[in-house]
C-alpha cells in the first residue's frame, strides 16, 4: 500500500491552481470538469508520477469552520519536504508568499510555515542529519 493522493481544501480552485503552480512550482496533473467544480490535482515536478495533491473545494459545511480553527491555532494543514529550506524560504518570500513562521531549527528538522492564500497554513520541512 502507498499514498497516491492527498488533498488540501481550498476556497477557490482557480486561485489555488495559480498559487500552487506559479508560486510553489507544482505542475497541473488533472483538470476535469465536475459540475460547478473540477477534479484538480497537482504534482511535484521532481516526481510527476508520484503523489498527487487534490485542490479540493471547501464546500462541505464542516470544512470552513475546521480550516478557520486550525489556522487560528497556527496549525499547518500539511507539510511539503524541501532539500534546502533557506533557499526555498528566500525564493518563496521573494515571490510574495507570506510566512507565519520563518525557518526554525528543531534539531532533526527545520520548518517554516506559510499562508497558501486559500485558507490554509502549509509547512515546508527539511530533515537535518542526526549528530
Amino acid at each position: 500500500m502507498r499514498v497516491n493522493l492527498s488533498s488540501v481544501m481550498v476556497d477557490d480552485q482557480a486561485k489555488a491552481l495559480r498559487f500552487y503552480t506559479e508560486m510553489l512550482g507544482f505542475q497541473k496533473k488533472h483538470d476535469i470538469p465536475m459540475g460547478e467544480h473540477r477534479w484538480l490535482t497537482v504534482v511535484s515536478p521532481e516526481d510527476p508520477d508520484g503523489v498527487e495533491l487534490a485542490l479540493e473545494p471547501d464546500e462541505h459545511p464542516a470544512a470552513k469552520p475546521f480550516k478557520s480553527a486550525i489556522v487560528e491555532d497556527g496549525i499547518p494543514f500539511t507539510s511539503f519536504a524541501v532539500r534546502d529550506i533557506a533557499a526555498e524560504y528566500e525564493r518563496l518570500e521573494s515571490l510574495g508568499v507570506r510566512f507565519t513562521q520563518p525557518p526554525v531549527d528543531y534539531g532533526t528538522v527545520i520548518t517554516a510555515v506559510f499562508d497558501d492564500t486559500c485558507g490554509n497554513l502549509i509547512m515546508i520541512a527539511q530533515e537535518t542529519p542526526e549528530s
